[in-house]
């Protein structure tokens, strides 16, 4: 009876011991915070810093790796996507068609896809602020680390901030050009027979006519410096 009553207290001892065991043993197998934290800052600083605002998506095996962080990720590689696309739908193309443009013929044949393309630049504005807006909210909401969050808003800085504070300035620049495009297609449309065109070039009947022209000439040549900034920057941005 004694060694029973002994073998009883000896369990009642052991029993939280060993629960202890477990519960230290099970936060040791399930608190990898510490590994997926250095592995999502690793791929920050490598492969994010040194990219372009062209990201990648995350493979199978970088979500496992990076786990929880993977939404951090995924608000930077959300809007990279957004950015890409709408540029690609509207500052991109609009630049191209202003490139095309190399006879005076050229203004009256590509007025009315450069007229189409001003409808795109003026939402292109918005659709960047809606998707920083939204990116920003979703930051704010993160919680992370102060080691994680340090490299994180370069990384932000880097994908976000920078991209969508030097494109806004383009949109106007390039929006405002195509439409003096637009304007001089619409004039020589308008002169019907009284304008000949030749090797290029372009007559009128009257001297009027002419001096008209060469006023939107002018002043396509006095902004095409400011259009060439906005394309630079178009190009460094999107490379």
């Amino acid at each position: 009876m004694a060694v029973g009553i002994q073998s009883r207290s000896f369990a009642r001892w052991l029993a939280p011991v060993l629960a202890l065991l477990v519960v230290m043993q099970l936060t040791a197998c399930g608190d990898k915070e510490p590994e997926q934290r250095k592995a999502f800052v690793d791929y920050l600083q490598n492969t994010v810093m040194r990219s372009g605002v062209h990201i990648p998506t995350l493979s199978e095996d970088q979500k496992q790796k990076f786990g929880a962080y993977t939404g951090d990720y995924a608000i930077l590689v959300g809007f990279s996507q957004q950015l890409t696309k709408s540029v690609d739908a509207s500052l991109t193309p609009a630049l191209e068609q202003v490139n095309q443009i190399r006879t005076a013929q050229d203004y009256m044949s590509k007025r009315d896809s450069l007229q189409q393309s001003i409808g795109a630049l003026n939402l292109l504005g918005q659709q960047i602020q809606t998707a920083k807006a939204q990116a920003d909210t979703a930051r704010a909401a993160l919680k992370q680390p102060d080691d994680l969050k340090a490299v994180y808003n370069q990384a932000y800085d880097k994908i976000v901030t920078a991209p969508a504070n030097a494109l806004m300035p383009a949109i106007p620049t390039t929006a405002g050009f195509v439409q003096d495009l637009v304007q001089v297609g619409d004039f020589l449309q308008a002169q019907g027979n009284q304008v000949s065109f030749n090797n290029g070039g372009v007559q009128f009947r009257t001297q009027q006519q002419a001096t008209q022209y060469n006023t939107m000439m002018s002043n396509l040549v006095a902004k095409q410096q400011d259009l060439l900034n906005a394309q630079k920057t178009v190009q460094a941005v999107m490379q």
